[in-house]
């Protein structure tokens, strides 16, 4: 029997991309894949190090390198960064390879969620005003998955149960 697809959640730093993969993971008995743990694994440094000693653009094409290898292997719940789904060539490959899930929140709840976390690049000195218009940028891309999780007002378990029929009624 042919294994499933790998199921991928995108969204905005800060949105449960993490967290909801891997109840989802355990769930269904599936690894759980984070491209930005990878990324710190191999480069034995932090995504904020790395942004910040070698730049976006060679952050981005590690990024890319793993998610392709990653998506060789099928039936992993996989995690994106935020920024992952912006490149053309990973958002084509997610599509040929994989059930995406969109984590969409309201954008307050995103930003009170990330305002002012040292972990996250990007972040340092943006207003709120400018996080609503990254946001507002970024779902240009995010609306392209599969399927959008509208998750304001409900629980980890609720998104998680939600996503997990959608992906096991979907043609794997």
């Amino acid at each position: 029997m042919k294994s499933k697809k790998n199921l991928v959640l995108i969204g905005m730093m800060g949105s449960g991309k993490s967290t909801i993969g891997k109840i989802i993971a355990i769930k269904l008995k599936l690894d759980f894949v984070d491209i930005d743990y990878e990324i710190e694994k191999k480069e034995k440094k932090t995504i904020q190090n790395i942004f910040e000693n070698n730049g976006e653009n060679y952050f981005r094409k590690i990024e890319q390198s793993i998610i392709f290898e990653k998506l060789k292997f099928r039936g992993n719940v996989i995690s994106l960064g935020g920024g992952a789904f912006l490149n053309d060539l990973t958002k084509r490959k997610v599509f040929k390879d994989t059930i995406s899930f969109w984590l969409n929140w309201d954008n307050n709840t995103l930003i009170n969620r990330i305002i002012g976390s040292y972990k996250r690049p990007k972040l340092d000195n943006l207003s709120r005003k400018d996080l609503h218009h990254m946001i507002k940028e970024r779902s240009k891309s995010y609306k392209d998955a599969n399927y959008k999780i509208n998750c304001e007002n409900l629980t980890k378990l609720e998104i998680s149960k939600k996503i997990i029929s959608l992906y096991e009624n979907s043609k794997n």
